[in-house]
């Protein structure tokens, strides 16, 4: 991993409401899956589950995220999973930031003026930051307990 961040293609993935769960699943996955085999990374950070007051709603995402996760894992892409309060704490310096104040320090983080790219969007961005973060640090604990 560099010492700079740099922004290669961000965007949400939207499918029609009116299809079934399994068709919009499933057109996760494949876009997913294009996205990973024209990128092909190295590792992925995904926000882990958390609580929502919709049981619905917390189902479909989880859904989603599992989607995701495979995907990952059929284009053999290491999954690092972190919790919500931790990225925003790695992004603004607050577990409980708004989503605005993460999409800013987003944005200032990538050098993005004027970002065009949805609150979505701007959160897995974030994930994607607190990963660097957290594995430039660990690379460094490491670092200092070989002496190298």
């Amino acid at each position: 991993m560099s010492g700079s961040l740099s922004l290669v293609e961000a965007g949400v993935i939207r499918t029609g409401t009116d299809a079934d769960m399994d068709v919009r699943l499933g057109e996760i996955f494949l876009r997913l899956s294009e996205i990973i085999a024209l990128h092909r990374p190295a590792q992925s950070a995904i926000e882990s589950i958390f609580q929502a007051l919709n049981p619905s709603s917390a189902l479909k995402l989880g859904q989603a995220r599992g989607v995701a996760i495979a995907a990952c894992a059929q284009g053999r892409v290491p999954v690092f999973s972190y919790a919500p309060t931790m990225v925003k704490k790695s992004i603004v310096g607050v577990g409980r930031a708004e989503k605005t104040q993460v999409a800013f320090m987003t944005a200032r983080l990538l050098g993005v003026k004027k970002p065009d790219w949805a609150l979505d969007a701007s959160d897995a961005l974030a994930v994607a930051i607190c990963h660097v973060n957290q594995q430039r640090f660990l690379r460094l604990a490491n670092c200092s307990r070989t002496g190298s």
